[in-house]
């Protein structure tokens, strides 16, 4: 490893004619860049590839996720998005948020690019795993897909009772078309056993 001088770096520099292997961690910690698509090359801190998009900072402009202090240019470790140029950001902060983000919803935080911002911080090393969002992970978002599914009637006349419901026919049950958080059978609120469309007393 040409970081640390131990053996067992499996990583070579790809750049042209560059001999330069590291181990990840070595690289990770130096400088270096490994790209997580494609033929995942990685490069050396002399032949990594750097932003080159123009971009002018405000004064003491800070990090758009963290809002700590970046430095006054482009570097390793301050980066900025190519599409608006307004928002900068810490590598290791962009780093998290595309691990939360996964590879559907990572964007630039600010301007909610896409196209320009996933291509280039990719080339820039930033790993974007191919999984769905962590936010939308376990069962934090369960109870939003769960339907209504009881007949809210003062006097439900269903004989296998009110949580339960055929495919069709009178017991049918239809949710309130405007709110959907009430539902009837079809013959408990004396409606016609094709009516495809019933609205709540409340709205």
């Amino acid at each position: 490893c040409y970081v640390c001088g131990k053996r067992g770096a499996t990583i070579t520099c790809y750049g042209k004619k560059c001999k330069n292997s590291f181990h990840f961690p070595c690289g990770r910690e130096n400088g270096c860049i490994s790209q997580f698509f494609g033929q995942y090359r990685s490069f050396c801190q002399k032949h990594r590839p750097a932003q080159t998009v123009q971009a002018h900072q405000d004064s003491q402009t800070s990090c758009i996720i963290c809002l700590e202090h970046v430095e006054e240019k482009l570097s390793y470790q301050t980066m900025v998005c190519p599409n608006c140029r307004q928002a900068w950001f810490h590598r290791g902060c962009i780093q998290q948020q595309a691990f939360h983000a996964g590879l559907l919803c990572f964007r630039c935080p600010l301007c909610n690019d896409r196209e320009k911002f996933l291509p280039e911080m990719s080339s820039l090393g930033i790993q974007v795993p191919a999984r769905q969002p962590a936010w939308e992970a376990g069962a934090g978002f369960t109870y939003m897909y769960q339907r209504h599914s009881r007949c809210d009637t003062s006097l439900c006349l269903y004989a296998q009772g009110r949580e339960q419901a055929e495919e069709e026919g009178p017991w049918y049950l239809l949710l309130c078309s405007s709110c959907a958080a009430k539902g009837t059978h079809r013959r408990c609120s004396a409606l016609k056993d094709v009516t495809a469309t019933w609205e709540c007393e409340d709205c």
